[in-house]
Parts: C-alpha cells; sequence; structure tokens
C-alpha cells in the first residue's frame, strides 16, 4: 500500500563544487513536506570531494 502524505524525497547537490570544477559530484537524498517548504531547501552538509563543509541545494 503506497503512503499517503505530503513528504516528498529531495536531491541535494553541492553548489560551490559547480563553481569551482573539481571532479566528482557530493549529493544527498533526504524528504520534506511539500505543502510547509514550497521553496527549495538547503542545508549545510559535508562535501568529500572538497574535504569540507559547503552549501547543498535543492535540484530537480
Amino acid at each position: 500500500m503506497a503512503k499517503k502524505g505530503n513528504r516528498v524525497q529531495v536531491i541535494l547537490e553541492c553548489t560551490e563544487q559547480r563553481e569551482s570544477g573539481v571532479p566528482g559530484i557530493s549529493r544527498y537524498i533526504t524528504t520534506k513536506n511539500k505543502k510547509n517548504t514550497t521553496q527549495r531547501l538547503e542545508r549545510k552538509k559535508y562535501n568529500p570531494f572538497m574535504k569540507k563543509v559547503t552549501v547543498h541545494r535543492e535540484i530537480k
């Protein structure tokens, strides 16, 4: 049986890595409540390729 509700899975991707040109892609999967949070998520997460904490933004 499928779950009912407003929670959806979203992918967070590093913004600093894309701009700097470092090879590899740092991505995390999380969930958010679509009803309460309509704008895109931004979280500070660890990027193993750059070896530091960077801002990760939701992608489509």
